[in-house]
């Protein structure tokens, strides 16, 4: 009712939105109405598929735990019939125990009574024992402990007398070993290491080009010749000798310094007092360098590392010194080769032989304490440039001045003899050495019987040949010992000499 009073007091516009207001309200409690009747159906179909996608996943669920069950009914029953022929089995094994152990108590009683037997049997053998024994005491006049004593006494000196035996072929064969061992290490230690030798000079010759430069070497009134033997030290021979200038010291490394010195000058063309004394002090900075890098150079070679400078500064200076003709730097090279080959095939450490045979004639090459002998000398420098201890005995016992404390020294020793001593590596004076290699033959041929003496292999060797009818083969290995015991007493020679005798029988005849 109160909407007709609305109506009435708003009017028709009023009216007539009222209305359409009133419809569209209606219209939408109906829609309203359907969507919910809709949405129900929905909810009950939705609510049916859900019971039965339960019930579904129910029997699901019901048949897997049924087969489940079945499973472990079966694996109970498997289980049960196993524990089952497990008991059979056992029941049948504790009555073959039982049987078992029915036997061993029988062969128990049949034990006991054969032990029972066999202590009787024992106790009549230890009285037939005992009455044996006293009846052998009877016969040999002794008790069994003393004739005990006796038997291990005889036994010990038996055993004492083969086990001698048996050390002294050992020892033998041992040093026999050892003989041809050392032999084979020495002999393949030479063959692997070589040198090369050189020719000790006290002259150098300068070649020149014509005698305009020589006149301009001397200069006016010798001037300039004068100069360069002063800042030299070197005596400089102008002589008639053509196209050459003789260089004279004992020094080397001044004849090497005047030598370039000369060279410079030439080149140059600048000859005067004061141009040849600049010359001089530039050659000397520059041989000073050359004499460093030459010890650097020989170290990285031989694969030293960790030498002081001053070391290395000497081992430079050894390429321009000379030992009887042997080139110092090239048999320091060469013996440390050998001790580093040496010690290798001993067992020992290779690198610190190499060094002390590198090092070993560093005392030739210094300024100071010239008293000393070289080896001493050497063996100090290398102690005051923080060498080792088995480095500076080598060095100061390969003369063996001093007592050897290590093993690396004597293959220092051995490494020298064999680079310093062998043919060829060192030179002497041509008149001696002909006169030594004379004396020996005629040494030789003084012996009777002898009909010819050979000294070969630069005096290494003697060889004699004998007369057959004349010496027997017992007076020929006489003789041999004879002759090398006459030049070890009475000739100087280095190394040793080896004498062999040829005694040769000849039967000659002629058919005509």
């Amino acid at each position: 009712m109160w909407y007709f009073y609305l109506l009435s007091a708003l009017g028709g516009a009023a009216a007539s939105l009222a209305v359409y207001i009133l419809v569209t309200r209606t219209v939408l409690k109906d829609q309203r109405k359907a969507i919910l009747d809709k949405a129900n159906l929905e909810a009950d179909h939705i609510k049916q598929q859900k019971i039965l996608q339960a019930k579904e996943k129910f029997l699901q669920l019901k048949s897997e735990h049924e087969s489940h069950v079945n499973q472990k009914n079966n694996e109970l029953r498997e289980r049960e019939n196993n524990i089952k022929s497990r008991e059979g089995q056992l029941n049948q094994q504790a009555s073959e125990l039982g049987k078992r152990q029915h036997d061993l108590d029988s062969l128990k009683g049949q034990l006991n009574a054969q032990k029972n037997i066999l202590e009787t049997k024992m106790g009549e053998c230890e009285k037939l024992t005992a009455q044996v024994n006293r009846e052998l005491e009877a016969v040999a006049g002794m008790s069994a402990v003393e004739a005990k004593n006796m038997l291990v006494e005889n036994m010990k000196a038996e055993a004492r007398t083969e086990a001698q035996a048996f050390i002294n072929d050992t020892i033998d064969e041992a040093r026999l070993n050892a003989a041809k061992e050392a032999k084979r290490i020495v002999i393949n230690t030479i063959q692997r290491t070589a040198t090369e030798t050189a020719i000790e000079n006290a002259v150098t010759s300068f070649p020149i080009e014509n005698d305009e430069i020589k006149g301009r070497i001397i200069g006016r009134e010798g001037r300039n010749i004068r100069a360069l033997e002063a800042a030299t030290g070197v005596e400089i021979v102008v002589d008639d000798t053509p196209d050459a200038i003789l260089l004279s010291a004992f020094d080397p490394v001044r004849r090497e310094v005047a030598r370039l010195a000369l060279h410079q000058l030439v080149v140059d063309g600048r000859i005067h007092p004061a141009r040849i004394e600049e010359v001089v002090a530039k050659v000397k900075k520059q041989l000073e360098e050359e004499i460093l890098e030459t010890g650097k150079r020989t170290c990285i070679d031989l694969g030293i590392h960790g030498m002081s400078m001053e070391l290395v500064r000497m081992i430079g200076r050894m390429k321009y010194r000379s030992s009887y003709g042997q080139n110092l730097l090239q048999h320091s090279r060469e013996v440390a080769n050998i001790c580093s080959i040496l010690a290798s095939e001993l067992g020992l450490n290779p690198k610190v032989a190499k060094r002390a045979g590198l090092l070993h004639d560093i005392g030739k090459v210094s300024e100071e304490d010239p008293e000393l002998p070289h080896a001493l000398l050497g063996a100090k420098l290398a102690e005051q440039c923080k060498e080792r201890p088995e480095i500076v005995n080598a060095i100061g016992a390969h003369h063996e001045e001093t007592e050897m404390t290590s093993l690396i020294a004597p293959l220092v020793l051995v490494g020298d003899a064999i680079s310093g001593a062998r043919p060829g590596a060192r030179r002497e004076v041509i008149e001696s050495y002909i006169k030594r290699l004379k004396g020996m033959e005629e040494l030789a041929a003084s012996y009777p019987g002898v009909d010819k003496s050979y000294a070969i292999q630069a005096g290494r060797e003697l060889r004699v040949i004998v007369g057959a009818e004349e010496v027997s083969d017992e007076q020929a290995a006489r003789l041999s010992t004879e002759i090398a015991q006459r030049i070890q007493e009475e000739m100087t020679y280095p190394g040793q000499v080896k004498i062999t005798v040829i005694r040769e029988t000849r039967s000659v005849a002629f058919a005509k």
